[in-house]
């Protein structure tokens, strides 16, 4: 998987966006609820580091998602 974080303009807010290996979105919420839903995702159990991951992701850098 990969993960992107994209820099909202005015009132729209920071986005997360999660894409499988063929880049097809598969999760997008925003950057400042990031534990919200995350169980649909198949990503539970590892709140902190993704909490962690998306403080410290630079916008606009797709990254390979590896937890």
């Amino acid at each position: 998987m990969y993960i992107i974080k994209v820099k909202g303009k005015a009132k729209i807010p920071d986005y997360i966006q999660i894409r499988d290996e063929n880049f097809v979105l598969i999760a997008y919420f925003r950057a400042d609820r990031p534990l919200k839903n995350i169980e649909k995702f198949g990503l539970e159990g590892k709140e902190l580091q993704i909490e962690k991951l998306i403080r410290e992701l630079p916008f606009g850098k797709l990254q390979r998602l590896e937890l």
